[in-house]
């Protein structure tokens, strides 16, 4: 049971980040808030999904510790474990709190979803802004 909640999971996470990159919306200029809020509620889709997939990982052994030389399991909430994605997320990483096992490749999964998509907002919105001057100068 847990294995299909984590492939269900998966998709989630998968199906807000195509959401994201599928369609454009920034076509009139170089801003546009409903871009924005298009990557806004991508991420905060894909921070939600992770932490259930943590949750659901967690249901089978321990996913994090306090530290690597102590390997002090850390016995998470579900609020931990979404705290836990926001700072894999937006790639701050305190360190509170260590990844182990198969949940390290989810991390640096997540990582790396957490620069891409803000890089590609902001490639998308140069872009468009170039395009634009180029369209009226």
């Amino acid at each position: 049971m847990t294995t299909f909640l984590i492939i269900i999971t998966l998709g989630f996470i998968a199906g807000n980040t195509i959401y994201f990159f599928r369609q454009d919306v920034n076509e009139k200029g170089a801003f546009d808030p409903r871009f924005f809020l298009k990557l806004l509620l991508s991420m905060t889709g894909v921070l939600i999904g992770f932490a259930f997939l943590y949750y659901f990982l967690n249901t089978q052994g321990t996913i994090l510790v306090f530290t690597l030389s102590g390997m002090k399991d850390v016995t998470p909430t579900f609020l931990d474990l979404l705290y836990f994605s926001g700072e894999t997320l937006i790639s701050v990483g305190y360190g509170d709190m260590v990844p182990v096992g198969p949940t390290r490749f989810f991390a640096i999964l997540e990582a790396m979803i957490g620069v891409l998509m803000p890089t590609a907002f902001f490639v998308k919105t140069v872009t468009n802004k170039e395009k634009k001057e180029s369209e009226n100068g």
